[in-house]
Parts: C-alpha cells; sequence; structure tokens
C-alpha cells in the first residue's frame, strides 16, 4: 500500500503540562493568569546548506498583558522531534537553543533558535541514502515556560500552558504557488510584482531543474510526491526570486518544476514534460517567449543540456551546474551525445567545482566545454561560501548567491541581458 503524506504544517505540538509548578506559582494562585491556546508558528529560512527552523514566533491574545521587558532568552526552553513521514522513524529528537527572545510589531514573541551549517536539529528535510530522496520532515515543537512573564500594572504571573503549533512559514519557498500541469507534472512558481516586467514583450522566465534528491518517490511502495523538496533542499530557485536577481531581469517569473522520480532516469520522458509546464506557463502570463533560461544543478544540470538538445529554439541561455552528461559510451541512463554537444547554440555557462566527487567535473563539465561552442565555464577550486566549505558537488551556492563572473558580467546579469 503507498505511503500517505502527512502535512507536516498541520501538526499540533504537545501541550506543556505543570507550567505553573514549574514557575512556583500555586495553580490556583489569584496572582496567575493563565491562558491557553497559543499559536506557535516555525519560521524557516533556506540556507546554503538546507532549509532549517530558524526561530518560533509565540501568538496569544494573552500576551497584550505581558509586561514586554520580563521577556528574555530565558523565558521558555524548546525541544524538537522531526519524523520521517514515510518510514516512520525518529530523524532527530533535542532540545534547541534558544538566542534570543524579542517582540514583534503585532505584540508576538520571537523566539531566535540556534541555526546554521553544522548546528543540528534545525534541518527541514532527511536525505533517505536508500532511495537518493530528501524527505520533508513533520515537526513537533514543545514550548515550556520555565520564567515568570510579569503582567502589565501587577496584575499578576501570566503563565502560558497550552500550545498549538500551526503551519511551517517560510516567505521565501511560499512566495512560489503550487501548480500541477495537464499531465501532472508538480510545479512551483513565483511571480514578479506587478510593476515589474511591464515592458512591451513582457517579462522573463528562469526554469529551476532540481537535483536527484528533490524528485518524487513513487516505487517500493511510497506515494510521495509533495512539489516542496525542489525548493527547500538548497537556494536554486529561490535566488532568481530575491529582489536583487528581479532588479537585474526587470521582473521575472521563476518555474521549479518537481520530476516524479529523477531526470536522469528518463530523460526523454521528462523533456515533454517539463515543455509542457512551460508553455502552460506563457500561455497564463506575460512572459518574453525570448527570455527563456533554463538552469539545473546536477541532475537538473543535466537535463538543462537535455532541454537544449530537445528544444533548441526554446531558450535564451542554458546554465547547466555540476551537471552529468553520461558516460561516453551511453550507457547511463542519461546521455548527452558529443554531436549534441556540438550542435548547440544556445548560450551556456556551465560551473562545476574541482573537487566534486559526484560528478566528476573534468568527465562532464569540462568535456561538455570543450564541445559546446562559444560556451563559458565557471570551474572552482571548492565550494566555499561565507568561510564555510561545503561539500564539492553543491557548486549550485555560487549560482544561487550570483558569484559567477565572466568579462565584468556576473551570471545573472548575463542572463538578464542574453535573449534568443
Amino acid at each position: 500500500m503507498p505511503t500517505p503524506i502527512t502535512r507536516r504544517t498541520l501538526l499540533v505540538s504537545g501541550a506543556t503540562v505543570g507550567a505553573s509548578a514549574l514557575l512556583g506559582v500555586p495553580a490556583a494562585s489569584a496572582d496567575a493568569v493563565e491562558h491557553g491556546d497559543v499559536l506557535v508558528t516555525p519560521i524557516a529560512e533556506v540556507l546554503d546548506g538546507g532549509e532549517q527552523v530558524t526561530s518560533l514566533v509565540l501568538s496569544a491574545r494573552a500576551l497584550g498583558r505581558v509586561e514586554r521587558s520580563s521577556l528574555t532568552a530565558s523565558t521558555f526552553t524548546v525541544h524538537v522531534t522531526a519524523t520521517n513521514p514515510l518510514s516512520g522513524e525518529v530523524a532527530y529528537e533535542q532540545d534547541r537553543l534558544v538566542t534570543a527572545a524579542s517582540w514583534t510589531r503585532r505584540g508576538a514573541i520571537a523566539l531566535e533558535l540556534e541555526h546554521g551549517w553544522g548546528v543540528d536539529g534545525g534541518g527541514t528535510l532527511q536525505y533517505m541514502g536508500e532511495h537518493g530522496r530528501n524527505v520533508v520532515l513533520d515537526l513537533d515543537y514543545v514550548i515550556t515556560q520555565v520564567e515568570p512573564l510579569r503582567g502589565r500594572g501587577g496584575s499578576g504571573a501570566v503563565v502560558l500552558d497550552s500550545f498549538r503549533q500551526g503551519r511551517l512559514s517560510d516567505p521565501e519557498v511560499d512566495a512560489f504557488a503550487h501548480h500541477t500541469s495537464a499531465s501532472g507534472l508538480n510545479y512551483r512558481l513565483f511571480s514578479p510584482g506587478r510593476e515589474r516586467g511591464r515592458g512591451r514583450e513582457g517579462a522573463a522566465l528562469v526554469v529551476w531543474l532540481h537535483g536527484g534528491g528533490e524528485g518524487g518517490l513513487l516505487t517500493d511502495g511510497y506515494a510521495y510526491y509533495d512539489n516542496e523538496a525542489q525548493l527547500r533542499a538548497n537556494r536554486g530557485a529561490l535566488g532568481f526570486a530575491t529582489p536583487e536577481a528581479q532588479d537585474l531581469f526587470g521582473g521575472a517569473y521563476v518555474l521549479a518544476p518537481q520530476a516524479t522520480s529523477a531526470w536522469m532516469l528518463d530523460g526523454d520522458g521528462f523533456a515533454p514534460l517539463v515543455l509542457e509546464a512551460i508553455e502552460e506557463v506563457v500561455a497564463a502570463h506575460r512572459i518574453d517567449v525570448s527570455r527563456i533560461h533554463v538552469v539545473g544543478c546536477s541532475n537538473g544540470g543535466y537535463m538543462s543540456l537535455k532541454m537544449v538538445a530537445e528544444h533548441p529554439e526554446t531558450f535564451a541561455s542554458s546554465v547547466p551546474i555540476c551537471c552529468g552528461i553520461g558516460a561516453r559510451d551511453g550507457s547511463d541512463t542519461y546521455f548527452v551525445s558529443d554531436d549534441e554537444l556540438a550542435a548547440m547554440t544556445t548560450p551556456t555557462w556551465l560551473v562545476h567545482s574541482a573537487d566534486d566527487t559526484t560528478l566528476d567535473a573534468q568527465a562532464n563539465t569540462v568535456h561538455a566545454h570543450e564541445r559546446i561552442n562559444g560556451s563559458i565555464m565557471s570551474l572552482y577550486d571548492n565550494v566555499t561560501w561565507d568561510g564555510i566549505t561545503y561539500p564539492g558537488h553543491w557548486s549550485w551556492i555560487y549560482v544561487a548567491r550570483n558569484d559567477p563572473q565572466h568579462d565584468g558580467a556576473s551570471v545573472w546579469e548575463w542572463m538578464a541581458t542574453t535573449k534568443r
């Protein structure tokens, strides 16, 4: 039987029991003002190493009675349990360090959580190595008030005893609307603001093709196809939706399809499905068809080359990142021939890191660069950003941060000024 997908955003947090006792306030004390039903909203951000929950927002009517100066970083403790929705196994369970506490403009409490590369307990995804897929975890946060909040005007302590977890919020991810093509291919779409893309010909369209870990899992009894991981695993698509990128493009739609498995498993089968999604977006929005760009990493790097090979008149530019092109004898399930590479006229900018141990840079990107006439190549020694060295396969970080440069132009600038 297929494993059903649960909405990880609809989990209910366990209520903190006995907060009054923990605070040393008798439950029946007239000096204690207890209010339940505190909404806990996990706030996530896609970092260079993937999405993490970076803060929690606590909302309750009772907070309007709290003396704000009584809130500190030690007022609440936070515990999280992350469960794989497919296997049912606990991926991690631990306390999370609250680094700061503050008040939002709307009178809610924001608890900042320790996060970043190498920090455990914040990730929203788990990589299932046996299946090669990233799965979005079910997250259950338990909040405990361990220090008092003073009521205004000497009204007594405010004790928050009952917590209800709301949906996961990631503003960048949530800006991409959910869609499914006529053939059933999931995709997410970012639309520029009304003030952008008003040129006579319409806005640009950037097509982001994800890596192998971000597809669906429809084998071994699973029915996992959630239209989420292609945005949460890295900043590849999100980078093009940032204000910086949108300014350079003068407004751009960003389309992020999700394979039902992995692009490399069936490039011939996926190519028409990706094209169909592109055509649907073009038909529904004011798109400048001379400015459709395809970008992809790893599996998606292969697929970006495959799309250009299959549809040479569609794309203004192609940016394959840490791509695979297959063994030269064609024995892999994925394969871009030397003849196809040599025939490519779409402006191409290839990006890779020399220390990539997943897809060898010389056998793939350098080989393709030597055969695609006029192509640009950015070959890095390693993947280091903001002082952190990541695995060598993760060269998509550079494109997501608009780092590659050629002849005085960044990769985003080059794309934004390239037309078919």
